[in-house]
């Protein structure tokens, strides 16, 4: 059989680092991805079994193979970037926030002009940023403002036009906010002084400030200049407040980038916090969505490119929670202990709170997408090879060994289903065993089910361990349904999430959704039963001593309760009130009853 044009294209490729695009038959691009060997990497897509559904679907599309190759891995990571953000390839992550963030900007003039924008222009200025917030970019040239005196005018303050006496200054010297250099009453050479400093600010270093302003201070105060000593000692004070609330780690810390990623099922979200002289100066994160269920080393090292990319980061070292391939351009370190260590479990926990953020608004803007998320994850959780959009939990609820009953609650896309809670008054069992009602409950909840033929749940949850699993699962083996029902036992005290057939327990995280589910299951289903276990228990007080009278049916206790309330009252109640709810004869009955002396 001859080979197909995919088939040759493949075995053309080189063992070379670059950029691999899959093409359909239609000739679009479909996906982007980059490796350190493009032969071996897109080879790997046709050898292997892939157990993720939208790979195997993804591979079934691909009709045509291109490939860029580049010097080095770094050069195929900003190239697979570049690509994905220009064609959005369908089974590509997708890159969720692409709003324009606010700089700072030094204009590149005679004397500066510092101020907040959008709009980066490749005009000579300086830019600083972008940041993530405008009260950010609001705060800092607030502080600028209150340490430098700096001009706002947009005039050309060119040497010609000073000296011709083309300006006058303007209210901004009156108040003292600015020296009036459009008069020439400040010098370029102080000015760009200022300049210097307020870049320095802006990298984070706040060392030479702090130096040059108690020096300023000293000085005005040796030449009893004691109002300017205590104008620069506001300042001092200014810059010391701000500074100690911006550093929170070691200063030595300096120019580095620091990323973590928090993912579940089909979102990731990475945190971007960038140090310099031990202060965070920016922290972002990135929300990426999900199409092939890439690893989370592989989300990170595509966030880490976009993110430098999009701040304009050019730190030399980044700081990560695992090792990531960025080529040898870039120190990544991954932190053991310390204050390294510290900052990436502070960027995690930052992704963290803004992934439970988002969790919370879609819960109530898009609950279908919650239902979703929450099914998926479950169905990963649990090793399951559907969703579990259905599921039911058994309890046995058998106090003092009384009244054995049994309930069954239902949850329908992670929800209570309320109206399809279904309670059990044990039959077939003499005396309290745990395990023989739970096969007698499993047995007649499932045949009525198959018998209504109305549908099954995808995960049935035993509350307990081995042995009340292996009595439900008898009762599925004698219904035929074993195997068709994917069934668990949860035991109380660990948490152990029990398989049939599996000797070794399932442990989840005790912070996970999933296992939070399951808990809310067993609760609710204990909650459900013992309602249930005590209704039983009062009425069968309320009403064994009226059954010990001779010649009283339940409908004529049923008309008494509805009278008189309690037993108590219908013990001492006369015998006209009793003959005209019951007649005569019942009556006299229930009057001598409790009145035999």
């Amino acid at each position: 059989m001859p080979e197909t044009t995919l088939e040759i294209q493949i075995k053309t490729l080189p063992h070379q680092p670059g950029v691999y695009q899959y093409f359909d038959a239609d000739d679009t691009l479909i996906y982007v991805g980059k490796a350190k060997d493009i032969k071996k990497r897109v080879s790997s897509y046709f050898t292997k079994h892939h157990d993720y559904g939208k790979t195997r679907v993804l591979v079934k599309n691909i009709a045509s193979v291109k490939h860029i190759v580049v010097e080095t891995e770094n050069d195929a990571l900003l190239l697979e970037n570049n690509l994905i953000k220009k064609y959005q390839p369908k089974y590509n992550v997708m890159l969720k926030d692409d709003k324009s963030y606010p700089w700072i900007c030094i204009k590149k003039e005679r004397f500066p002009r510092v101020f907040s924008t959008r709009r980066v222009f490749k005009d000579g200025s300086e830019y600083f940023g972008p940041y993530t917030s405008m009260k950010t970019v609001k705060t800092l040239l607030g502080l600028i403002k209150g340490l430098y005196q700096l001009r706002t005018c947009n005039y050309d303050l060119s040497e010609a036009k000073i000296n011709a006496g083309k300006y006058k200054v303007c209210l901004e010297f009156h108040l003292g906010n600015c020296k009036g250099a459009c008069e020439g009453k400040e010098t370029e050479a102080e000015y760009h002084g200022n300049i210097k400093a307020i870049r320095e600010i802006l990298k984070g270093n706040f060392k030479d400030s702090l130096q040059q302003f108690r020096e300023q201070m000293k000085q005005y105060a040796e030449n009893m200049q004691f109002e300017d000593a205590q104008k620069i000692k506001d300042k001092l004070e200014i810059l010391e407040n701000y500074q100690a609330k911006s550093t929170i780690v070691n200063p030595k810390i300096s120019n580095v980038d620091v990323f973590s990623i928090v993912s579940d099922e089909t979102y990731a979200y990475i945190n971007f916090l960038q140090l310099s002289y031990g202060s965070i100066i920016r922290s972002h994160t990135l929300e990426i969505k999900k199409r092939l269920q890439e690893p989370d080393k592989e989300l990170l090292e595509i966030a880490i490119t976009e993110i430098r990319q999009r701040f304009n980061s050019n730190s030399k070292e980044i700081y990560v929670p695992f090792k990531v391939d960025l080529g040898e351009e870039i120190k990544v370190t991954v932190p053991k202990l310390g204050d390294k260590k510290s900052i990436v479990d502070l960027s995690k926990r930052n992704a963290v709170y803004y992934r439970m953020d988002k969790l919370k608004q879609i819960k109530i803007v898009d609950p279908d997408r919650h239902a979703n998320r929450i099914m998926a994850q479950m169905k990963a959780d649990l090793r399951l090879s559907e969703e579990p959009r259905h599921i039911e939990c058994f309890d046995n609820s058998n106090i003092q060994g009384t009244n054995p009953v049994a309930a069954c609650v239902v949850f329908k896309n992670g929800k209570p289903s309320k109206k399809d809670y279904r309670h059990f008054n044990i039959k077939t069992v003499e005396g309290p065993d745990d395990f023989a009602s739970m096969e007698e409950v499993v047995y007649r909840r499932y045949k009525r089910l198959v018998e209504e033929n109305q549908p099954l749940p995808q995960l049935i949850i035993i509350d307990g361990g081995k042995g009340q699993l292996s009595s439900a699962l008898k009762s599925l083996d004698i219904l035929g349904l074993r195997g068709k029902i994917a069934i668990i036992g949860i035991a109380k005290r660990l948490e152990e999430l029990f398989y049939p057939d599996d000797p070794i327990p399932l442990y989840l995280d005790k912070k996970s959704e999933t296992l939070k589910i399951i808990q809310q299951l067993r609760n609710e289903a204990h909650r459900f039963g013992i309602e249930h276990h005590r209704n039983r228990r009062s009425k069968s007080a309320l009403t064994t001593e009226l059954e010990n009278i001779s010649g009283v049916g339940e409908q004529t206790i049923i008309d008494l309760m509805k009278q008189f309330k309690t037993v108590k009252r219908i013990a001492n109640a006369k015998l006209d009130e009793l003959e005209a709810v019951v007649g005569v004869s019942r009556a006299s009955k229930i009057y001598n009853y409790y009145h035999k002396e």
